[in-house]
């Protein structure tokens, strides 16, 4: 496959440009140096792998991208439009209507189906899809009925990805999303996220800490004791199926 990555000086063409971030946290006397000045930028449609050893800041930059934190200093924008300095109340309807998430675990609502799961999100979203269409994307169909206790742990990760593209956001930010999973039950998870990413065109981000998943990314960002340590585009994407670890 063919990297799909435009870059242009336009900033409405650039998902998110990042500039000298940093973030420092305070641990009693001691300050905790998340990130040193990261540099980047993420491209409408391409799907890019975050590597890196625990503590070199990939949570940390994923957080502040989402909105879920916010740096020390630096600039980040979305489609141009400045996330550095937001308020609370802008950065909860920049979450609500921009952002999907996907975590390590699934944080669905025991007492809900997996349709009711998805619903919990398309009931507050803009332009929603459908929860069964959102579920269909994932290879669930037959599932929707069925509570988390009565899915797998694959199963269950695809219904958090169908809660996080039911609102049509147009990034998807993935934390180690097949951390809890065995090769296998991954790799049928990553289909699902490259399926998104190829079908409907979100801008995807995944954290990682295993180098084989950095096959099927347009670029690879490493990340390095806070630091962005290099780049790579990649010319060719392989498919999950191709992956092994």
């Amino acid at each position: 496959m063919t990297v799909k990555v435009q870059q242009t000086q336009n900033p409405q063409d650039v998902v998110f440009q990042v500039r000298e971030l940093t973030k420092t946290y305070k641990l009693g006397e001691v300050e905790v140096h998340a990130l040193r000045g990261a540099n980047l930028e993420l491209f409408p449609g391409e799907l890019v792998v975050l590597l890196g050893p625990s503590g070199s800041g990939k949570s940390t930059l994923l957080n502040i991208l989402g909105g879920l934190d916010t740096a020390t200093s630096g600039f980040v924008s979305y489609r141009g439009k400045d996330l550095t300095h937001a308020g609370e109340q802008e950065l909860t309807e920049y979450r609500r209507f921009h952002v999907g998430f996907v975590f390590q675990f699934y944080n669905l609502i025991p007492s809900l189906t997996a349709k009711e799961n998805v619903a919990v999100v398309t009931e507050i979203a803009r332009n929603p899809m459908i929860p069964e269409d959102a579920l269909a994307m994932v290879g669930l169909t037959e599932r929707l009925d069925h509570f988390p206790a009565q899915l797998s742990g694959g199963e269950q990760q695809r219904v958090a990805i169908a809660r996080a593209i039911s609102k049509n956001p147009a990034v998807l930010l993935c934390d180690e999303p097949t951390g809890a999973l065995d090769s296998k039950t991954g790799i049928v998870v990553l289909e699902a996220l490259e399926r998104i990413n190829r079908e409907l065109g979100t801008a995807t981000a995944i954290i990682t800490h295993n180098a084989d998943i950095a096959g099927m990314a347009d670029r690879v960002i490493y990340l390095s004791n806070g630091r962005i340590s290099e780049v790579r585009t990649q010319t060719a994407r392989k498919s999950p199926g191709e992956l092994q670890w």
